[in-house]
C-alpha cells in the first residue's frame, strides 16, 4: 500500500533522470535526482511502497537503466501506465523494477490518493475510492526476475536464463 504519485504522458528518461544527474551508477544519488526537475520534492517525501501511475508512453527517449533505477531506488513499488516505451519496460524488467500496463488504474485514479497492488493476481485496488482494477499479472518468468531484484541476480541464483 502506498501514496500515487501521478504523471501525464510521454514521461522521456530525462524526465525521470535528467542527463546532468546520469553520471552516476550509485543508487542513492539516483535516487535523490529522480523527477527532480518536475517534481523537486519526490525524493523528499516518496516512500518505500508508493506507486507510480503515468499515462502512454511511459519512459520514452534514451536507453538508459539509470531511469528506472532511480525510481526503484526510491522505494516505488510499481510503476502502473497505459502504456510504456518498449526499451524502459525491458530496463525496468532487467533491473527487477514491477510494471503494469492498466489504462483503467490510472484514469480512474489521483496523485496523492493511496493504493495496494498484488503484483501476483494484477489486482489494483484505489484505497480511498474503493475501486478495483484488473491488470494483466506479470508474466511467470519476468515475476521470477522481479523476485530476484534483476537479471542478473536471477542469473546468479539460477545459472541460467530458464
Amino acid at each position: 500500500m502506498g501514496r500515487i504519485w501521478k504523471l501525464g504522458d510521454n514521461i522521456n528518461t530525462d524526465v525521470i533522470i535528467p542527463g546532468r544527474y546520469n553520471v552516476t551508477t550509485d543508487h542513492a544519488q539516483l535516487a535523490r535526482y529522480c523527477l527532480y526537475e518536475v517534481l523537486p520534492q519526490f525524493s523528499e517525501e516518496v516512500q518505500e511502497g508508493d506507486v507510480m501511475l503515468a499515462g502512454h508512453n511511459f519512459g520514452c527517449g534514451s536507453s538508459r537503466e539509470h531511469a528506472p533505477t532511480s525510481i526503484l531506488a526510491n522505494g516505488v513499488k510499481v510503476v502502473i501506465a497505459r502504456s510504456f516505451a518498449r526499451i524502459f519496460y525491458r530496463n525496468a524488467v532487467n533491473i527487477g523494477l514491477p510494471v503494469l500496463i492498466c489504462e483503467e488504474a490510472v484514469q480512474g485514479s489521483e496523485d496523492g490518493q493511496q493504493m495496494d497492488v498484488d503484483l501476483k493476481s494484477g489486482i489494483i485496488t484505489n484505497l480511498t475510492t474503493g475501486q478495483r482494477f484488473r491488470a494483466e499479472p506479470l508474466d511467470p518468468f519476468v515475476a521470477r526476475i522481479v523476485a530476484a531484484h534483476g537479471i542478473i541476480n536471477y542469473i546468479q541464483q539460477q545459472g541460467t536464463l530458464r
